[in-house]
């Protein structure tokens, strides 16, 4: 395996941005232990592992995902030269990359500094715009790809372009507790820029935020499971944007005509 569980952890530890101080304060260790499991040289626990699931948000699976990580780019920073590719590349065109950035920013503005939105409800808020928006035009808004994963569907992209808004002064990310749980926010350090939205989606992403911007992680994640997107794909397999047609009346955001349904 390319990666063993060890590297795989201190990899999602670092890339959530958490010490090895207060890991090992959640699996009740000391410093000097969790590094040897990092390692490899200290075998993790089931029950350690499921704390680590809980604390960094993630799923075992992710977890335990010990393959090749997916490769995200951005469309401009491609290396047409590079010969060996990972088994799964994303390529973000530079159009897309333009909208999710005016897109975070302006849900950031609107109610990133509200307590009960953290990273999850964020991944959450984005699918339901994308979906909802292809569902009610056939265009795509962002056009982010989601994967099915244990708390919801994840927008694959986020964590690249989040880390290039960061280096551009564009956002900065926090931690507050919530519910004595760490939690990841981001806030917003510019206005967005909303020459980039037409009027149309900007109703959408309003619409989305009327119905779900008060929902908590818990909550949200269990709305996103019920919804037949998600219901429809295996697990840590990308989410088709067709399946949006499929769904059901409390979902659906469309007004279908009898043509449309035949």
């Amino acid at each position: 395996m390319s990666q063993t569980l060890g590297h795989r952890l201190k990899k999602l530890r670092e890339e959530h941005g958490i010490n090895q101080e207060d890991l090992a304060k959640v699996l009740k260790l000391d410093r000097t232990a969790l590094s040897l499991i990092e390692n490899d040289k200290r075998s993790l626990k089931v029950e350690q592992l499921v704390k680590i699931s809980k604390f960094m948000n993630v799923s075992t699976d992710e977890l335990l995902n010990l393959e090749s990580p997916l490769e995200v780019i951005l469309e401009r920073d491609i290396n047409t030269s590079a010969v060996e590719k990972p088994s799964m590349r994303i390529s973000v065109p530079a159009k897309n990359l333009r909208k999710f950035k005016e897109v975070l920013l302006y849900l950031l503005s609107r109610i990133g500094a509200k307590p009960n939105v953290g990273e999850t409800v964020l991944y959450k808020l984005l699918y339901f715009i994308d979906f909802n928006f292809y569902e009610k035009y056939e265009e795509q808004l962002m056009g982010a790809t989601y994967m099915k994963n244990t708390y919801g569907p994840t927008p694959l992209e986020f964590k690249e372009i989040v880390k290039e808004m960061a280096a551009e002064n564009a956002l900065e990310l926090v931690k507050s507790q919530y519910f004595q749980r760490e939690q990841k926010k981001y806030l917003p350090r510019r206005d967005p820029n909303l020459s980039i939205l037409s009027a149309t989606e900007i109703k959408c992403i309003d619409d989305v935020l009327h119905k779900l911007g008060s929902m908590n992680a818990t909550a949200i994640s269990e709305y996103s499971h019920k919804d037949v997107p998600w219901i429809v794909t295996n697990p840590k397999e990308i989410i088709d944007y067709e399946t949006v047609f499929y769904r059901t009346p409390d979902y659906s955001v469309r007004e279908y005509t009898d043509d449309d349904l035949r």
